[in-house]
């Protein structure tokens, strides 16, 4: 005898959602235009990132040994010795700023390294303490502290406090974004679900911009999570610049790309790297693209919703 089939459905009607942002499909948005009437901003998320020695995470070029880890500690730290400033060099030569995501371990380890970000006018933005370690599982009462004493100590070493935040590794609990509102952040590049900036919702009332910040045009999850070859990767980046351009004829669109110095850093790809931001100067100097930081976007969107209340919720 078959088992009666029940009257209900035994799982929910709806999906347990994040109440941040409504959806909104992108053909059906407000339009506008970036600073001098450009269609597409780009900018470098460009992580500066330090490791504890011995204890916590870190991103892996080999098996991952036994603490302490010294090749995957050690390849890292080469971003920081080496990669970085041959970056800075690259970056000076052709004229681009950078959104520089910064662990404030760095003030401790090497200082330098982020004065040389603040003397060129790059923008310094939130990104832990180290990334050793996650935020999402903290308490609120530890995670607000990370949050403030972070920010605290960006504006106290580096002359100005972060208006962005990138969580290491991505991690949030549920209470990331209000308790980025709630000690000062103004935006977030934790989501990765647009090509435009999207207001989100948090239990003050105060919006915290999310700014597209990429993970497909990003080299840890595609060169070392995917081991794609440099070559492939930066043809990648290439060909997303190229859809994007044509793609944003018909709106505004934002295109990041996420850097790691001990990955780019190392010569054989710095190479590749010459040569995407090459081109993104070239489109810059034609008027074709907004080269510029997440907070610029982020400000940029603060005053149009200011200007046209209610078009961007």
């Amino acid at each position: 005898m078959s088992a009666a089939v029940p009257d209900t459905p035994r799982w929910p009607a709806a999906l347990p959602d994040h109440g941040r942002f409504a959806y909104r499909p992108i053909h059906r948005r407000p339009d506008w235009q970036w600073p001098g009437g450009a269609r597409l901003a780009v900018y470098l998320g460009y992580n500066l990132e330090h490791f504890a020695f011995g204890d916590g995470l870190g991103a892996a070029l080999g098996p991952v040994s036994p603490h302490p880890d010294v090749l995957n500690f050690s390849w890292r730290e080469y971003g920081n010795r080496v990669g970085a400033w041959r970056c800075l060099d690259l970056f000076d030569q052709l004229g681009l700023p950078a959104g520089t995501l910064v662990n404030t371990a760095l003030y401790d380890h090497c200082p330098e390294l982020v004065q040389a970000h603040v003397a060129r006018g790059d923008e310094i933005v939130g990104h832990g303490h180290t990334n050793a370690e996650r935020q999402g599982g903290w308490s609120e009462g530890h995670e607000r502290e990370l949050l403030a004493s972070c920010r605290a100590r960006i504006a106290r070493e580096s002359g100005r406090a972060p208006a962005g935040w990138l969580s290491p590794w991505i991690s949030e609990s549920p209470r990331t974004p209000d308790l980025l509102a709630e000690t000062g952040y103004a935006y977030t590049l934790n989501w990765c679900h647009d090509d435009q900036p999207v207001p989100l919702r948090t239990r003050s009332g105060t919006a915290l911009w999310s700014v597209p910040y990429p993970q497909e045009l990003n080299d840890i999850p595609m060169l070392v999570a995917r081991q794609m070859d440099t070559r492939d990767f930066f043809a990648l980046v290439q060909d997303h610049f190229d859809e994007m351009l044509l793609q944003a004829r018909a709106q505004p669109l934002v295109m990041g790309l996420a850097l790691h110095p001990y990955i780019v850093g190392q010569p054989h790809r710095l190479r590749h790297l010459r040569g995407a931001l090459e081109a993104f100067a070239r489109a810059r100097d034609a008027g074709r693209i907004w080269f510029t930081t997440p907070g610029a976007i982020a400000a940029h969107m603060q005053a149009l919703a200011a200007e046209r209340p209610g078009e961007f919720a």
